[in-house]
C-alpha cells in the first residue's frame, strides 16, 4: 500500500509518499506560504529538487498541487491517485479522547474540533488538511495520528499538576505530553536495533531540536514526559523557556505591564535558548559565538544541557533505574558537542562516552562504549515513516 503522509500547519503542509511494503520514500515535499503567495518544493526518491511559486490560497490548493505533482509524467512518482492506498494526518493534540492512532470519521473529527481549544495553532490546521484531502480523495481512508497519544499511558501521578481537582474534572488541565509519534518511534527502533523486545527495556528518549522533550518509556509505555499541557513546559528549548515559576509571569506583569498574552508570546517566541544569549535560538550560531567568548552564549548552552541531564536523572528515578538513552531530532542527532556535555552529568550511572563513535550526524549507532552500564544511542527519528506504519495498521484492520 501506498501510503501519503501529510503534516498540516496553518501556512505549510509537509507531504511524503511512502511505499509501505519496502517503506521507501518516494517523493517528499513542502508547500509553504499558504494564503500569501505560495510555494512548493517537490523532491522525487530518483533525484532532483522541483521548486514552483504558484498561488496556493487555501489547503485545497496546496493538497492539489501536491496531487498534481505525485502524478506528474515528468516529475511524478504514481500514474494516478488510485495508487495512494490511504492517507495518514498528524494531528498534534488528541486530548484524553485518542490513545492510539484512529480513522478519520465525522465523529473522530468533532472530537479533533474540541480539541481545539487546547491546541489552537495546530489542530485547526490540522483539520483543514483533511477536510481538503477529503475533498481531493472522496473514498480513500484518512487515518489520525496523535503527538499526545504516545503519553496517555502516564499514570495519574505523572499528569495531574497540584491544582484544585475541578480544574481537571472541567477543562481537562493535565500534562499531555507532545512528540508522542517521535518518542514511539526512537523507543522502538532502539530496541529492534539491539535485538530486544522494547517490552523488556527501561528508556529514555531525548527528542532535542528547537523544541524539545524527554521521555521515559518503561516497558514500552510512556509513564513520564517534560512537555506539559502545553509544549511549552520542561527544558528550556530554542525559544521557549521551559518550566518556570509560575509567579514570574504576575511579577512580570505588574513591572513591565503586560497582559497574558503578550507574556505568552515573550515564553514561546523570546525566551529559551534566543532570550537568554541575545544571539540566536540556533545552536550552530550559539556555539559559534561561545567559541569567541561570548558568555551569554555559553551560558545558554549551559543552561540547556544541564537542564537535559536533570530530566535524565528525573526519569531513572521515575522507572527506578534506565537500560537504554536515546538522542533524536535535530541537535539530539547532529551536536556530538551537546551530547557529550549532558552525558558529562551522568558518570554516577556508570555511562562510558566512546568519544570517536559520538562524532557522528544523523546516524544510527550506538555511541558508548561496550562496558558502559547503560547503552546510550542516536536514533534518527523518522515520524512520518512511523505515521504511515500506524495508518497501515488501522487500515488493515
Amino acid at each position: 500500500m501506498k501510503v501519503l503522509v501529510i503534516n498540516c500547519g496553518s501556512s505549510s503542509l509537509k507531504y511524503q509518499l511512502i511505499d509501505s511494503e519496502t517503506e521507501e520514500v518516494m517523493a517528499k515535499g513542502l508547500c509553504e506560504r499558504i494564503g500569501i503567495d505560495g510555494r512548493l518544493t517537490h523532491k522525487p526518491a530518483s533525484g532532483g529538487k522541483y521548486e514552483y511559486n504558484d498561488p496556493l490560497p487555501t489547503h485545497v490548493e496546496a493538497v492539489s498541487a501536491v496531487l498534481a505533482k505525485l502524478t506528474d509524467p515528468e516529475v511524478g512518482v504514481i500514474k494516478d491517485l488510485s495508487e495512494i492506498g490511504a492517507v495518514g494526518h498528524r494531528i498534534v493534540h488528541g486530548g484524553e479522547k485518542f490513545a492510539a492512532a484512529t480513522l478519520l470519521t465525522e465523529e473522530a473529527l468533532t472530537e479533533i474540533d474540541k480539541c481545539s481549544e487546547l491546541a489552537p495553532l495546530h489542530n485547526p490546521a490540522n483539520l483543514i488538511g483533511i477536510r481538503a484531502c477529503q475533498k481531493l480523495m472522496p473514498g480513500v481512508p484518512m487515518v489520525g495520528v496523535f503527538d499526545t497519544a504516545f503519553h496517555q499511558t502516564m499514570p495519574k501521578k505523572a499528569y495531574l499538576y497540584s491544582i484544585p481537582y475541578d480544574y481537571y474534572e472541567k477543562y481537562k488541565v493535565r500534562r499531555y505530553g507532545f512528540h508522542g509519534t517521535s518518542h514511539s518511534y526512537v523507543s522502538k527502533r532502539a530496541a529492534e536495533i539491539l535485538g530486544k523486545d522494547v517490552k523488556e527495556l527501561k528508556t529514555i528518549v531525548c527528542h532535542l531540536g528547537n523544541g524539545a522533550s524527554l521521555s521515559a518509556v518503561k516497558y514500552g509505555e510512556s509513564i513520564d514526559t517534560s512537555m506539559g499541557f502545553t509544549p511549552l513546559d520542561g527544558v528550556s528549548m530554542g525559544t521557549r523557556s521551559g518550566g518556570l515559576d509560575p509567579a514570574i509571569l504576575e511579577f512580570l506583569s505588574k513591572k513591565e505591564g503586560l497582559t497574558i498574552e503578550e507574556l505568552m508570546v515573550i515564553l514561546n517566541k523570546r525566551s529559551g535558548m534566543l532570550g537568554l544569549s541575545g544571539v540566536s535560538s540556533d545552536f550552530r550560531d550559539l556555539e559559534a559565538a561561545a567559541k569567541e567568548g561570548n558568555e551569554r552564549a555559553q551560558t545558554a548552552l549551559d543552561v540547556f544541557t544541564y537542564r537535559v541531564a536533570k530530566f535524565i536523572g528525573y526519569y531513572t528515578a521515575a522507572m527506578n533505574g534506565v537500560d537504554v538513552i536515546c538522542f533524536t531530532a535535530g541537535i539530539g542527532e547532529n551536536d556530538a558537542a551537546v551530547r557529550a556535555t549532558i552525558l558529562s552529568y551522568l558518570g554516577f550511572l556508570g555511562i562510558t562516552l566512546d568519544e570517536n563513535a559520538n562524532n557522528i550526524h544523523g546516524e544510527e549507532r550506538i555511541i558508548s562504549t561496550p562496558d558502559s552500564k547503560v547503552t546510550v544511542m542516536v536514533v534518527p527519528t523518522n515520524e512520518e515513516l512511523a505515521i504511515a506504519r500506524e495508518t497501515v495498521a488501522i487500515v488493515n484492520k
